[in-house]
């Protein structure tokens, strides 16, 4: 029987720890079987951003922190037969490539087989006609940017097959980036729906890394986590008949409970009987969950069926600009000065000819529960006139500019012009992207790999 398979998990979003990964590799090479990294760095905001930054430079528009992620372990993963997946490609995947190569030259490294997974872009011409036809008059034609489709594991495993050491992937689907390292080491069939349903499924466990080792679960007191400070990244190993073991690296802080595994099979999932991915649809309605030891849970009796005819697709267009400002007010009365600040700024925005939605919270006494028309921040709340420490945000989205240039100026305008004692006032603009998704024809995408070094 083909020996078990260990995928590590790396990063788990952009922005993540950049120390995460070394005790992952460190953790697969003691092992001493076959093993895979993959790291989950990309998402409908962040390929936004990646989308933007490559319209500003070519080079551009893969993920930020690429040379921090794969320095640290870029040298290992090469010397031990450890291969690299990611979707840090983001918009830009040849970009991303060969800033690999160049990182393992300035590294001192043999030149890396690298390998480049597309098709999941349709901003050419043919792409556009094709999401035209579904999409309708609705079709964003004067303000579109790019569309990506969510690609399987296809390419990966082709990549890999063909003797690649890295793969930089686009816009895969997050539990992808598994699937791709386990049909290439195992050699499944495409239609083993069950085993393709199991490997997704520990790609959703690793996809965002901490979160199954005690991270995002953490809440003392009632779930106390312990060393969740040094938390370690979570490791999945496969077995040929479908079987997942989850653990975390050595010598890390973090758990891996029942607890923590729960959480994560349900994070993000619509419907447990029916998971829908590129590759498969997974059904973890009667799986099954088992402590093994510390640090180390089973889950088994994962099921699968035939993969969607349709992939989704995101279309990006543009939005027009986005402008928030903060301000804080502090001591007795904070948040009566909070709420009489964003009237100020409401009231001056319509003097200036400017009367459009604005968003306000008042962080510290409504803000997450709050809503976009201000019908929440029109009723007091409980507790508000005990309220020491407020901050004010006002936030707005439209289509010009200059209108939200005025709405920074009005919060930066409150430090003297009242309410009494505002402070630390913070502004920040920037173009938005848009989005919109919509369903593509499987046989209209044609995912594929190509080596570049």
């Amino acid at each position: 029987m083909t020996a078990p398979l260990l995928i590590g998990s790396g990063a788990g979003f952009s922005g993540d720890r950049t120390d995460a990964a070394l005790p992952v590799v460190r953790t697969l090479i003691a092992a001493g079987g076959p093993a895979a990294l993959i790291f989950e760095t990309l998402a409908e905001r962040t390929l936004a951003l990646a989308q933007l930054a490559r319209r500003s430079d070519p080079e551009h528009g893969y993920e930020p922190l690429l040379d921090a992620l794969l320095s640290p372990v870029l040298a290992l993963c090469l010397r031990h037969g450890i291969p690299i997946i990611g979707n840090f490609g983001a918009a830009n995947p040849r970009a991303a490539a060969r800033r690999v190569c160049q990182l393992a030259a300035e590294l001192g490294l043999a030149a890396p087989r690298v390998a480049v997974v597309e098709g999941d872009d349709l901003s050419h011409d043919a792409g556009r006609a094709l999401l035209r036809g579904i999409v309708g008059p609705d079709f964003p034609e004067a303000r579109f940017v790019c569309a990506n489709a969510y690609i399987g594991a296809q390419g990966i495993a082709d990549a890999l097959a063909g003797g690649a050491q890295v793969v930089v992937c686009g816009r895969v689907a997050d539990p992808a980036l598994a699937v791709g390292p386990a049909m290439a080491h195992f050699g499944w069939s495409w239609q083993d729906w069950d085993r393709l349903a199991a490997a997704t499924m520990a790609g959703h466990l690793l996809e965002c890394g901490a979160q199954v080792t005690g991270g995002y679960f953490a809440d003392p007191g009632m779930k106390d986590v312990p060393d969740v400070h040094a938390v370690g990244f979570p490791i999945a190993q496969l077995d040929a008949d479908g079987g997942i073991e989850l653990f975390k690296a050595s010598d890390t802080g973090g758990c891996v409970d029942l607890r923590t595994v729960k959480e994560q099979l349900l994070y993000e999932v619509h419907d447990p009987a029916a998971y829908l991915t590129p590759d498969v649809v997974a059904d973890i309605s009667a799986v099954t969950v088992t402590q093994l030891g510390k640090d180390r849970v089973a889950v088994r009796n994962i099921r699968g069926h035939a993969r969607p005819e349709q992939l989704k697709a995101n279309l990006f267009y543009e939005g027009g600009w986005m402008a928030e400002g903060e301000i804080s007010y502090a001591g007795p009365n904070a948040a009566a000065r909070a709420r009489l600040a964003a009237d100020i700024v409401r009231r001056r925005m319509a003097m200036l000819g400017h009367d459009v939605p604005i968003r306000f919270d008042l962080i510290g006494v409504l803000s997450v529960l709050a809503d976009d028309g201000g019908a929440m921040l029109a009723q007091p709340q409980p507790h508000e006139a005990d309220a020491q420490d407020v901050r004010l945000r006002a936030a707005l989205a439209h289509e010009d500019r200059a209108v939200a240039q005025a709405l920074l100026r009005e919060v930066n305008a409150l430090y003297t012009c009242g309410p009494a004692g505002g402070g630390g006032v913070r502004t920040a603009q920037r173009a938005r992207l848009n989005a919109m998704s919509c369903l593509v024809p499987r046989e209209a995408v044609t995912p594929r790999y190509a080596l570049i070094a």
